[in-house]
């Protein structure tokens, strides 16, 4: 079943249009996308959502690296050298786009999902911000019914992390029935996970170049100028 999904991402995806899609000095490497998930069962499902995203994502052309979440500390439970957190934030940095896949646990992301996103700030040391326009697809797994409430309330956090989060967004109801083999076969959930990473690949070579003018704020502006009439001041 896995190699027949495999077989069909690559006859059935298009070519995506990088020269129409693409800023003009755009560097042309492949995009960088960074994957979380949320739990840290032996079978995570939500892992395995993650991993075939990653499968896909790297069918289109992205380089993908995943994110371990075991050994992260809670957050001010630990110091920000912590090497987890360390690992955590120079991936965040690293990357051009994300995908966030987390169970919903008592109608609620996981802690787990929280914890991560907490640990990455709105801005660094050297004026490094490694959220800000980048983009983001949000996916959820469940052990019940079809439910929205962790891929919605990830819309929140992404939007609060100054993110891209694309229109399109993947649900998969009954997680622990879906899965054979610790793999998605053909079906409406896998064609709606692939939906969502084409629509993050093509998004991200679309804000990619750009994304410093997308989100050039007029607040931070001033405080740049503020800043630097501080310095100059002190002087």
């Amino acid at each position: 079943m896995s190699e027949f999904n495999d077989a069909l991402i690559v006859s059935a995806l298009p070519e995506i249009d990088i020269d129409g899609l693409a800023a003009a000095d755009d560097p042309r490497h492949p995009p960088r996308i960074l994957l979380l998930y949320g739990s840290l069962r032996d079978v995570s499902y939500s892992r395995r959502a993650a991993e075939e995203a990653a499968r896909v994502l790297r069918h289109l052309g992205c380089e993908t690296r995943m994110f371990d979440p075991a050994g992260l500390p809670l957050v001010d439970d630990m110091s920000e050298e912590h090497p987890k957190v360390v690992e955590l934030r120079e991936l965040a940095v690293w990357a051009e786009g994300m995908v966030w896949s987390s169970p919903e646990r008592h109608g609620a992301m996981t802690g787990l999902m929280k914890t991560q996103i907490d640990w990455l700030p709105l801005s660094m040391k050297g004026g490094i911000r490694p959220t800000q326009g980048k983009t983001l697809a949000v996916m959820q797994v469940s052990g019940g019914s079809q439910s929205f409430n962790a891929v919605n309330q990830m819309r929140i956090l992404g939007r609060w992390m100054r993110m891209v989060t694309i229109p399109n967004q993947s649900s998969i109801p009954k997680a622990w029935l879906e899965f054979q083999d610790g793999r998605l076969p053909e079906g409406p959930f896998y064609r709606r996970i692939v939906d969502v990473m084409e629509e993050l690949v093509k998004f991200t070579w679309l804000v990619r170049g750009r994304a410093d003018y997308l989100v050039d704020r007029y607040s931070e502006r001033v405080e740049s100028v503020e800043a630097v009439h501080q310095r100059v001041s002190e002087k």
